[in-house]
């Protein structure tokens, strides 16, 4: 891990190499990046600044004179220029040293950019421990569309903080850039605000050796409360794909971002709460915020899953009964029947993870009969933060999880396969541990 200092020193000798070596990096935009991992492949991405084309170079840093190569794909400005390309010829559980190369020169960036993949445990060995890292809310300043007066955005040394952690993936809840009133009617808008809050110096070393998954929220879907009546909502899907490397979405094929991931023994479900999202003040016929296809694939997907905790990732808080800010209770009927299902099939492992909220706090749900489900609201990174309204009363909080100030949450999940303990940890922007709690697998089956 470079310190500050030498990361400093690395900055100037980029800034004084050679004038082909710097036009060549005015060529990037942002990132690269790495997306999703799998025993077999890798997700990779890259923003330029104009048309280029470009591609990776990668090797197993056990036998660095074995290099391979991705295919190489010309960027276009359709997506303002940002590319997916898949390292193949991976093996699993191997970390590999990646190299970007734009108009076939080499880019060179001043940290180190690596990936991993994942390991072939099966019948082997006890699944590995890991520990990834989850947050919400990232809002990055641009004065001329900003709104006046202080700005809303600070303590980008937060992401420093979450990449000196060396988590193996970072999950983004939503609201992970903020659509202006000028961006969300227009592709350019939607396009330059996304490739705004990408190229972000501070982000760009936790982007380049931390897989990132993501989901979204009102934020980067739309207008602020953003539902399903909004115009450009199929826009803004095919922009959030362009710029989060997940390996799936819309696994229901109605629309929207809904995917799912594993990581080890552990296996995540990726919700979108505003495709399908009935309008917050229309109370005639049917209220969804999920929606009936949904939550069907939801329920077969947690039968079919054999993982010890089944993380379950919404922008919006779920078990919070106050029927404010946008909660699930704002949908009495459709919450009811979501836990209700989620009872009835009665599968371990249940974990809620949402964000939205600027505050993080844990509810607790107790239910008769069997294991009580939580949610660990994780926000904000960036963005304002705010404590809950005086008449929220979510009586379900443990209030000594309750934390206004910038943060992110750290989980690991660690022991052998039939002992597996999650430990959840949240920082300060500093990286300074705020709360800390342990949850074993055992404590969350019938």
């Amino acid at each position: 891990m470079l310190t500050r200092s030498a990361r400093f020193c690395c900055f100037w000798l980029l800034c004084l190499a050679p004038l082909s070596l710097r036009a060549q990096a005015s060529l990037l935009q942002s990132g690269p990046m790495v997306g999703y991992s799998e025993m077999r492949e890798v997700a990779l991405w890259v923003q330029t600044t104009t048309a280029a084309d470009v591609r990776f170079e990668y090797f197993d840093q056990a036998e660095p004179k074995t290099r391979y190569r991705t295919p190489t794909q010309r960027t276009e400005p359709q997506v303002a220029y940002a590319a997916t390309l898949i390292a193949d010829r991976v093996l699993p559980g191997k970390t590999y040293t990646y190299e970007l190369f734009i108009n076939n020169r080499k880019v060179t960036r001043p940290y180190p950019l690596t990936f991993q993949s994942q390991p072939l445990w099966q019948w082997r060995t006890d699944p590995p421990d890991f520990t990834f890292a989850t947050g919400s809310c990232a809002y990055i300043n641009e004065p001329a569309f900003d709104r006046p007066g202080t700005p809303y955005g600070s303590d980008y040394e937060i992401f420093q903080a979450m990449y000196e952690t060396h988590p193996a993936f970072m999950l983004w809840l939503g609201d992970n850039t903020y659509l202006r009133e000028p961006d969300w009617n227009t592709r350019t808008g939607v396009l330059h605000r996304y490739t705004h809050t990408r190229s972000l110096p501070e982000m760009q070393p936790f982007l380049g050796s931390v897989h990132q998954y993501a989901i979204w929220d009102d934020h980067d879907y739309g207008p602020n409360d953003a539902d399903r009546s909004f115009a450009y909502k199929d826009l803004t899907s095919e922009v959030f794909r362009a710029f989060w490397p997940n390996p799936n979405y819309d696994v229901i094929n109605e629309g929207g971002i809904t995917g799912t991931f594993e990581w080890g023994d552990v296996q995540f479900f990726l919700l979108d709460d505003r495709y399908f999202r009935t309008p917050n003040d229309r109370y005639v016929g049917e209220r969804h915020m999920l929606g009936k296809a949904q939550i069907d694939w939801l329920i077969d997907a947690l039968v079919g899953s054999r993982a010890p905790f089944k993380f379950i990732a919404v922008g919006g808080q779920v078990l919070n009964p106050a029927p404010m800010f946008e909660t699930m209770a704002i949908y009495p009927e459709e919450r009811e029947e979501l836990l209700r299902r989620l009872r009835e099939v009665n599968v371990p492992g249940v974990i809620f993870l949402t964000g939205d909220r600027h505050h993080t706090e844990m509810s607790k749900l107790e239910r008769p009969g069997t294991y009580p489900l939580y949610d660990l609201t994780t926000s904000s990174l960036t963005a304002g933060v705010a404590p809950p309204a005086k008449d929220e009363n979510n009586y379900l909080r443990d209030p000594e999880s309750l934390l206004v100030e910038h943060n992110f949450a750290l989980l690991s999940v660690t022991g052998p396969r039939t002992d597996r303990m999650l430990t959840i940890r949240i920082l300060d922007k500093e990286g300074k541990e705020r709360w800390k709690k342990e949850i074993k697998a055992s404590e969350l089956r019938p």
